[in-house]
């Protein structure tokens, strides 16, 4: 059942944020009900298809964050579907919403007026730039996403080549990183609410988030005065530490400690390098010229026959492919690839697994995401028999 079974949470996020935090609560078991807008998650339609977009219920990035839900849909502005959001809410545990601030004011759906519904009720909000509840900012009511939260943030500022433009990083890590932390700020509200019988309120900005991400350019600002930039895949204050191109592509070598280093150049076959620069901070100092001898090394043999020589002595890997990722039998073992339908599609589709392991109650994703207002009827029926019972 998972260890959230006994949690019910109504998600009113949409796109990437709010829903992947939903989502990890749900592949903990959690009764997770989408309430969907009038039309329903602005991402559903959004690609890849495996085949026909028009065909097809849902494209890749909705089907990835929303699996195991059930969909309501209901407008607010309608004093039906208001009512009936206030009767689920007298049954939840947890309401999650990342809408500018501001947003549930307007539909008198505030924080307060859910608490007066259900005074043990946690309230979540994932935000750009944070609710004004627990610091009011000029920033808030401001639209953003996850470029913005990773351009303020100092995120671009640090990743890209030195002489290359600020870089996003491939995934996103504003939306993503910002949402591991509002989950894990729902279960500690969660675990105060079982001490204590309280609910409150949790707030998360992803400009905030994106401040704790980049934590090491922080303390370096802090420590040195000097704002840190671009070093392409290089450590500021560790070498080895950086990829190297191979002869047919590139491999990743972390040989910082000393014992690394002195097997790295033994496989080398360099051991006049272990010899002249035996301390980190010798290294730290030459760094240019020996990432120059390791790369002369590395460029002339393969990136398997490179990780193969050192592995087992020296921490190294390819940079691998999502196709080569998918043929990595590690993946497989590890079940970080689940399977789901996809409908309107004629097979399966795979997305992935959950990386947090358990040995009693293992998270794991449970079916496809829904279909617009799939579960309408089964949703208003359990919170009507609910009602009932508690009667």
């Amino acid at each position: 059942m998972g260890a959230l079974s006994n949690l019910r949470v109504l998600d009113l996020t949409q796109v990437l944020a709010g829903p992947y935090c939903t989502m990890l609560l749900a592949d903990m078991g959690a009764d997770v009900v989408k309430i969907e807008r009038p039309g329903g998650d602005m991402i559903r339609s959004n690609p890849p298809f495996v085949d026909d977009g028009s065909e097809e219920a849902y494209g890749g990035y909705f089907q990835s964050v929303n699996r195991g839900k059930r969909s309501i849909e209901l407008d607010f502005g309608d004093d039906a579907d208001r009512a009936d959001f206030l009767s689920l809410v007298e049954e939840a545990d947890v309401v999650v919403e990342n809408y500018r601030s501001g947003t549930m004011e307007k539909y008198d759906l505030s924080y307060e007026t859910l608490r007066e519904h259900n005074p043990e009720l946690i309230y979540s909000s994932i935000r750009g730039f944070g609710d004004p509840r627990t610091g009011e900012t000029y920033r808030q009511g401001q639209p953003s996403f996850d470029l913005i939260a990773q351009a303020l943030g100092g995120v671009m500022e640090t990743t890209g080549q030195p002489d290359g433009p600020p870089t996003k990083t491939g995934p996103g890590v504003g939306d993503l990183f910002t949402a591991t932390l509002n989950c894990i700020g729902i279960l500690a509200a969660v675990n105060h609410r079982e001490q204590t019988g309280e609910g409150q309120y949790v707030d998360t900005a992803m400009y905030d988030s994106m401040i704790s991400f980049t934590e090491r350019a922080i303390y370096q600002q802090s420590y040195s005065g000097k704002s840190p930039t671009r070093r392409g895949n290089a450590h500021p204050t560790l070498f080895p530490y950086d990829a190297f191109e191979t002869a047919d592509g590139y491999a990743v070598i972390a040989a910082f400690n000393n014992n690394h280093w002195a097997a790295l150049c033994d496989v080398m076959g360099r051991e006049d390098l272990a010899q002249a620069y035996p301390t980190a901070a010798e290294r730290l100092e030459n760094r240019e010229a020996l990432r120059e001898e390791i790369a002369d090394w590395a460029i002339e043999q393969t990136t398997d026959e490179l990780v193969g020589k050192l592995e087992g002595s020296v921490p190294a890997a390819p940079v691998q492919t999502t196709e080569e990722i998918f043929d990595d039998p590690h993946i497989h073992a590890r079940n970080m690839l689940v399977p789901v339908e996809q409908p309107g599609a004629d097979r399966d589709v795979e997305i992935a697994g959950n990386p947090i392991k358990m040995s009693e109650t293992n998270p794991e994703p449970h079916g496809r995401a829904p279909l617009l207002d799939e579960h309408r009827e089964e949703v208003l029926s359990d919170t009507a028999d609910a009602t009932t019972a508690d009667d």
